[in-house]
């Protein structure tokens, strides 16, 4: 059986998160503990509420360092809503700029829609060669969030010693309002959603179930 750490930091809607794995038949545990994290064959770094905060809490554990640490040795990483923001490489909220994980190119900015958070089911665009999507390219996921990264640019990881070499980049996109924003990410053993995939009915459980077969 794969195991899996819900990494516990705080700021996420954890329980969901810890049932929506063990219904696919995974060995989750709910922890910060850094050996834990680092050791499992998956790790989720869930994330409400504001980026800076988020960025506080997941350092004040060492949650960057183990994010770092997985990807060097090339062990997945999924990053879910405001733990898909933090994986870029910054982010602007209430006036305040906050420095991100550095991971992906880009920033996280407020949608420019005329209701605000974009909140329920909305489809996506997913990349044809995607892993997380393959099978459910056209169904729907489920959105809370106010902020989105609006492009993804090359990011510099040779800080963090980390070469995801020649491997795909995948995004999907998701269009509210006047916004274009990114939905999901894959790269190497990265990846992240936008979207709740726990909060996602079927859809959300194939996605877990896509993420659970690169373990």
């Amino acid at each position: 059986m794969k195991t899996v750490v819900v990494f516990d930091y705080g700021f996420g809607n954890v329980r969901s998160m810890v049932r929506a794995l063990a219904d696919q038949g995974l060995d989750v545990t709910l922890t910060s503990d850094y050996r834990q994290a680092l050791e499992a064959d998956g790790l989720v770094v869930p994330g409400v509420g504001a980026f800076g905060a988020c960025m506080e809490g997941l350092r004040k554990v060492s949650g960057d360092r183990v994010i770092y640490d997985r990807l060097r040795a090339e062990r997945p990483v999924l990053g879910v809503c405001v733990g898909e923001q933090i994986m870029f490489e910054e982010g602007h909220e209430h006036g305040a700029e906050s420095e991100g994980l550095g991971l992906i190119g880009g920033a996280v900015t407020k949608l420019d829609a005329d209701v605000v958070p974009h909140m329920g089911w909305d489809t996506l665009e997913a990349p044809a060669d995607s892993i997380l999507f393959a099978g459910i390219e056209h169904e729907r996921f489920y959105y809370v969030h106010s902020y989105a990264a609006h492009e993804v640019r090359p990011a510099d990881t040779s800080e963090y010693m980390i070469d995801f070499a020649d491997a795909p980049e995948r995004v999907a996109w998701c269009d509210y309002g006047r916004s274009r924003f990114v939905a999901a990410y894959e790269h190497g053993p990265l990846f992240a959603t936008q979207f709740h995939p726990e909060k996602s009915a079927q859809a959300g459980a194939k996605l877990l179930r896509n993420w659970a077969s690169v373990l």
